[in-house]
């Protein structure tokens, strides 16, 4: 009986006018070739995050999807949100 472990980001979605990237990631766990269970974690990607970590997918649609009208318009709304 072998138990294996792997992560797949199984959804990528763009999201609200900030073109915020949402990353869902599943981590399955199979025995003997049949999954078992199947959990999920989600993270934001925002236009001003460090992508440097993030897979090759993720970084290509923001690259795509966060041009510099786009964040300048996320820094604009973060400024004008955050307190003083």
């Amino acid at each position: 009986m072998a138990l294996t472990e792997e992560t797949q980001q199984d959804k990528i979605e763009i999201v609200g006018d900030f073109k915020m990237v949402q990353v869902r990631t599943a981590t399955v766990i199979k025995r003997d070739g049949v999954e078992i269970s199947r959990n999920f974690h989600r993270h934001v990607v925002s236009p001003d995050a460090d992508i440097s970590g993030e897979s090759d997918d993720v970084k290509a649609i923001c690259a795509v999807v966060h041009t510099d009208a786009v964040k300048t318009a996320w820094a604009a709304h973060v400024a004008a949100t955050t307190p003083e």
